[in-house]
């Protein structure tokens, strides 16, 4: 294999960003890390075609072109792109290598705004495959009613219901010119669904798809191995009609939960190639946590795009894409959902039914099907197994999606209130004058609250609503919420990252009928002291701590300072 010098100015090896071509990453000899076990599993898998759904940006092209260089028969000897990699020395190599004629298609950029425009996006995915394969117009194997339809094809005069047979002649084409079966590799099924539902043309992109997956993949006696991947399962239903060859494996399967994503032995290992492995911990925090089936995964974007920064923490895999979907889908969402969103702040678990078909225009009706959807799109991660038949505990899987939650949070309190009084009632409790936060807290109350809101338990609906506001100190401040500190468990603490500031605490209590406000206040402020709140902060070197109880009933409230 000729490997030109990609090696940085430290003596490493470059790393693979944003590359995508198994080729061009070995031939130029980038870090790689092997993955090739990827290849056996899927010959060695009982489906003929096999859907793998993940997170977007975590090597699903990538091993998708890797099965591309693997499996497809090429003038070119392509056997030296595996060298020193794990297939090399497995039996089906040498059975399987070079040997089949390879269907790739990738439709992960069909994001148009129009049906009509994404009718002309996906005729051009399907004509670039066809162009790529234009030879078999010059061999005898086709008829000359074929050679029509090939002909259309690369004219752009198609029909579009004939669309629907080009995947599937395509295949018995190709497998009559090589006498073998055929692969067909597919990348990012789903993303034109995605851009339908976004843009109101779910059900037309729908039935195209329908017809083309199904006529390639179903009952097809010409497909050896076909591979799709995307990052929802689609129901069945909508897409996969009576496709009973097709293995699912989503992130919740053990079968693949290794293939996709760096595990914690490879994240080590390349730690140790570039020398950073004392900052393992704050690797894990930042971008660990993900669970594929039994496998703890780190993101495999994020963790490359740190070591080619040489160690800069910050939010890679959260800025490479737009989040108007979920942004839509939870805003909308009421009080429940916000306290939920609260506790998954709080670093807790939630627990949900989880659905692994998604009908993606149902999500505009059930609103349970919104943890579904941020599980498999990488924004929540389960904490093991099953709890019960669907239900699953969900939690944020590391600080770097925690970033979206708070964003999202903002973007709630951003459309109810204006940003100047949050950010003076913020700034009042900053600077310890109680009168004022009490008082632009008090307006902020009436302002968005309702007596619906409070329901059965007030506590809890001002706890998320201050906790909430909260997320804009994020950055200067550790903020914990039910936590043990001393002899009990504080409601809210505010841990500054400076040890020269103020810490915080905070006490919520309601204040029944029968109660004064006043004498509320104060067991709120002995029950701070009493039980010793102050030491969490102590022992972080805190000397300075503003203790403050917040009483209310209904949306009367009061504050008052220990």
């Amino acid at each position: 294999m000729n490997k030109k010098n990609k090696i940085t100015a430290k003596g490493k090896k470059r790393l693979p960003i944003g590359i995508s071509s198994f080729k061009k990453l070995r031939e130029n000899d980038y870090y790689y890390i092997d993955k090739t076990h990827f290849i056996r599993d899927v010959v060695e898998a009982s489906a003929e075609a096999l859907l793998l759904p993940r997170p977007r940006r975590f090597g699903k092209t990538l091993n998708l072109s890797m099965l591309r260089y693997f499996f497809e028969k090429s003038e070119e000897n392509r056997s030296g792109l595996f060298d020193g990699l794990t297939i090399r020395n497995d039996k089906i190599f040498s059975e399987h290598q070079g040997r089949y004629p390879v269907i790739y298609l990738t439709f992960k950029d069909v994001k148009e705004t129009s049906w009509n425009s994404c009718l002309k996006s996906l005729q051009a995915v399907i004509y670039e495959e066809y162009s790529r394969h234009r030879y078999l117009q010059d061999t005898q194997v086709l008829f000359p009613d074929e050679k029509t339809y090939v002909q259309k094809i690369l004219d752009g005069e198609l029909e579009e219901a004939d669309f629907g047979r080009a995947l599937k002649n395509l295949s018995a084409y190709l497998s009559r010119c090589y006498d073998e079966q055929t692969v067909i590799l597919i990348d990012e099924y789903d993303t034109p669904l995605h851009s339908g539902y976004a843009n109101g043309y779910y059900d037309e992109v729908v039935n195209f798809m329908r017809n083309f997956l199904s006529g390639g993949l179903k009952d097809n006696e010409h497909l050896f191995k076909g591979v799709i991947t995307g990052i929802l399962r689609v129901a069945k239903e909508s897409i996969f009609s009576g496709l009973n060859n097709l293995g699912v494996y989503t992130l919740l399967s053990s079968k693949f939960s290794a293939s996709f994503g760096f595990t914690e032995p490879e994240v080590r290992n390349m730690s140790k190639d570039y020398e950073m492995n004392n900052q393992h911990e704050n690797l894990s925090y930042w971008y660990n946590g993900y669970q594929f089936g039994k496998t703890v995964i780190y993101n495999p974007w994020s963790v490359l795009n740190y070591t080619d920064n040489q160690g800069e923490f910050k939010p890679y895999w959260i800025n490479t894409a737009s989040t108007e979907i979920i942004d839509n889908l939870v805003t909308r969402g009421g009080r429940c959902l916000r306290e939920e969103i609260g506790q998954l702040l709080e670093n807790k678990a939630i627990t949900k039914p989880v659905y692994e078909n998604i009908v993606m225009r149902d999500l505009e009706k059930r609103d349970d099907l919104l943890w579904s959807f941020l599980l498999f799109s990488g924004y929540l991660k389960t904490t093991g197994e099953a709890v019960h038949r669907n239900l699953y505990e969900l939690k944020i899987p590391n600080e770097e999606v925690r970033i979206v939650y708070e964003e999202l949070v903002k973007l709630w309190f951003a459309e109810k209130i204006e940003s100047n009084r949050l950010e003076e009632m913020l700034n009042a409790l900053e600077s310890g004058d109680v009168k004022l936060f009490e008082r632009m807290l008090r307006m902020i109350v009436l302002q968005i609250m309702s007596y619906h809101d409070l329901g059965s338990e007030p506590e809890k609906v001002y706890h998320a609503l201050v906790l909430g506001m909260m997320v804009w100190l994020s950055g200067r401040y550790t903020i914990r919420s039910n936590r043990e500190s001393g002899y009990g468990r504080y409601d809210l603490m505010l841990k500054p990252n400076d040890p020269a500031k103020t810490g915080i605490i905070i006490e919520f209590k309601c204040v029944y009928d029968s109660e004064k406000p006043e004498h509320v206040l104060s067991q709120a402020l002995k029950q701070i002291e009493e039980r010793r709140y102050v030491a969490e902060l102590e022992e972080a070197g805190i000397k300075k701590a503003l203790k403050i109880a917040i009483a209310f009933r209904g949306k009367e409230l009061w504050v008052k300072e220990g």
